[in-house]
């Protein structure tokens, strides 16, 4: 039996009866995390485990825990980080290093509360102009530098037990609108995005699991990255990604029309799973309808990023904290 092409969230601190009987028979294949659905350890374990139950699996969890603004845990239950592209700064020529420590101690804290799977590591190249919203989620502006540098998270993650989710394939960096709101465009020539922003991409092509760009590249295709099989074409062949492909949110603002219509087109131009969030319950019910299961090739690709988790490596917490904060200069977090 495949699983439903779709990653789903709940809507508060435990599942209602609804959400249980929904999540029962749509089989997502995930799901994801918000603030809304956070409160103590005890009551996020508990959620986890209703998820997992709901579809009597050991289905992946998601959450955003980059640090910096897009950060869903926060103290008491997570660190307070500093946002990447200002890690990255500070720790200078060890930034490699401490991006690795950084994410091997949010992995140790996403395991404790039942959590899989974190959207990280970016490989979207901050430029001049890059929107406020990413700009600072970003971890540099060239492909050697972000490529590892997120291949440092990566490794982090997976030490800790903990699933890695590239984005935004294949680069969200040149985007000078927020895609929450708008829909961007990027007039840069294929050659160039593929010497700079798919490069980035490319040095990571063998990680389990990858989120699109809600954008348009004008020299590849009219339609945005996520609803184009031009793009998803070239980011299977020419970036050389075989893992899982899930969308962005399919409910932002950067695509227009019905939300089943969309969920179909991304499926059909390439991607294998949607990820729809912050909707009604409605709303997740028509976009796994409209969804459906996975196809055969999507199936192999999910079970083949579920087959990458690890059991968690040996972590000395203060040894760990010890060593990032001299990489750091002792200002690792905030507040």
């Amino acid at each position: 039996m495949t699983f439903g092409a779709t990653i789903l969230d709940a809507e508060g601190l435990r599942l209602s009866r609804e959400e249980r009987a929904f999540f029962r028979d749509a089989d997502p294949f995930g799901f994801i995390l918000f603030s809304r659905n956070i409160d103590t350890p005890d009551q996020l374990r508990a959620l986890c485990e209703e998820f997992r139950a709901a579809v009597g699996r050991d289905c992946p969890i998601l959450i955003d825990q980059e640090g910096g603004r897009v950060q869903r845990l926060r103290p008491p239950l997570a660190r307070n980080w500093l946002p990447p592209l200002d890690h990255v700064a500070r720790a200078g020529a060890g930034a490699a290093r401490a991006m690795y420590l950084r994410y091997r101690l949010i992995a140790h804290e996403l395991q404790g509360l039942g959590i899989d799977t974190d959207c990280a590591p970016m490989a979207d190249l901050a430029f001049d102009k890059t929107h406020p919203f990413l700009r600072n989620r970003c971890y540099g502006g060239d492909a050697p530098t972000v490529a590892g540098l997120a291949r440092a998270v990566a490794e982090g993650l997976l030490a800790g037990g903990v699933l890695p989710v590239l984005k935004h394939i294949p680069g969200h960096g040149r985007a000078v609108q927020d895609s929450h709101f708008d829909l961007p465009h990027v007039p840069a020539d294929p050659e160039e995005l593929d010497d700079t922003d798919f490069a980035a991409f490319r040095a990571l092509n063998d990680l389990p699991m990858g989120m699109t760009a809600h954008l348009v590249y004008d020299a590849l295709d009219s339609e945005p990255a996520t609803l184009s099989a031009p793009v998803m074409g070239m980011i299977r062949d020419q970036i050389g990604f075989d893992g899982l492909i899930m969308t962005d949110d399919i409910s932002m603002k950067a695509l227009k029309g019905d939300l089943g219509q969309l969920s179909r087109a991304a499926l059909a131009a390439g991607c294998d799973v949607v990820l729809h969030c912050n909707g009604t319950l409605s709303e997740r019910v028509a976009v796994a309808r409209a969804a459906g299961r996975m196809t055969a090739a999507a199936q192999a690709r999910a079970e083949a990023a579920l087959a990458a988790r690890r059991a968690p490596e040996a972590l000395d917490i203060d040894a760990a904290e010890a060593e990032l904060s001299a990489l750091m200069g002792g200002e690792v977090y905030v507040g």
